[in-house]
């Protein structure tokens, strides 16, 4: 089982090397990948991603956070994805405009990672 503290890193490395066939991967698949346990799993990968979010801003690269999406809400991140998005500077406040902003995020993590 993945501790807190590794956990970004373990969720980098993971996204890093999946298949991109695969990509992308819900929340509950990332958690169960990397054979997370209950307690809040769901919790424990959006806070990893969330780190890995402003990691990304830090070093000016694309948002790996974005190859994660939420089982609902139209093959899109969960909300939080959107409102650190928009905290960091990197998408629009609007949110008609996120989808968009999310589909182009995930097209340049996939070129970052060729």
């Amino acid at each position: 089982m993945a501790d807190n503290s590794s956990l970004p890193a373990q969720v980098r490395h993971y996204l890093e090397t999946v298949p991109r066939e695969t990509l992308p991967l819900t929340y509950q698949q990332l958690a169960e990948a990397l054979a997370l346990q209950p307690p809040r799993t769901i919790q424990r990968v959006a806070q990893a991603l969330e780190n890995l979010m402003r990691e990304d801003a830090q070093h000016d690269r694309p948002f790996i956070a974005a190859l994660v999406v939420s089982r609902r809400g139209e093959g899109l991140p969960a909300q939080g994805f959107f409102d650190l998005a928009v905290e960091l500077g990197r998408f629009p406040a609007d949110p008609a405009k996120h989808a968009e902003a999310w589909r182009e995020e995930f097209e340049r993590v996939l070129a970052a990672m060729n």
